[in-house]
């Protein structure tokens, strides 16, 4: 059901109370006033758990990405047909995140290009030079000689490269090393 329509976001603040309870928002991002993305912030200020859910025309991916990071839900392009914006809101309403097919995919192929940066990220230097000693084939004890450190010290960073790289064995390291996704 259908409880409030505004025309800007400046509109909608005046004419809804803290009180009342909304559910999903479908929300544009052109709007005279203020835009929907700078919006989003002073909605979810008033309306903590209220659904965003962007119905727009722009697809490019700074702006699906501006407002994903503002605090909308799920993104539809406006030539989604009615009976998928049911779908996505009902969706939305359930904890879902739709998004229209070619947002998905560009969400997808933003992720693909920064995997690698995230795994060079995570890992520090020291880290790194350890990840280098057991994929060059050196033993804890090589390692540790070669990096000034106890064996004990190899361990502990061992242990937090497993876990960062979400691996359980030193041959799924050396793995994802080859592989270039270190």
């Amino acid at each position: 059901m259908c409880k409030t329509t505004a025309d800007s976001i400046e509109s909608f603040l005046t004419n809804t109370s803290k009180e009342e309870i909304i559910d999903v928002l479908l929300l544009d991002i052109g709007l005279p006033g203020m835009s929907g993305i700078s919006g989003i912030k002073l909605i979810k200020e008033r309306y903590p758990d209220i659904n965003i859910l962007m119905l727009t025309v722009y697809e490019d991916s700074d702006k699906v990405f501006e407002a994903v990071c503002a605090g909308a839900v799920g993104y539809l392009i406006k030539n989604t047909p009615l009976i998928k914006i049911k779908e996505a809101i009902e969706d939305v309403y359930t904890g879902g995140a739709p998004m229209s097919a070619q947002i998905a995919r560009k969400v997808v192929e933003f992720f693909n290009q920064v995997k690698p940066a995230l795994h060079e990220q995570i890992l520090t230097f020291k880290e790194k030079e350890i990840v280098a000693g057991l994929v060059d084939g050196l033993s804890y004890k090589m390692i540790a000689a070669a990096n000034i450190i106890s064996i004990e010290t190899v361990r502990f960073h061992i242990k937090n490269i497993y876990r960062k790289l979400h691996v359980n064995c030193k041959a799924e390291v050396i793995t994802k090393s080859l592989r270039g996704e270190i």
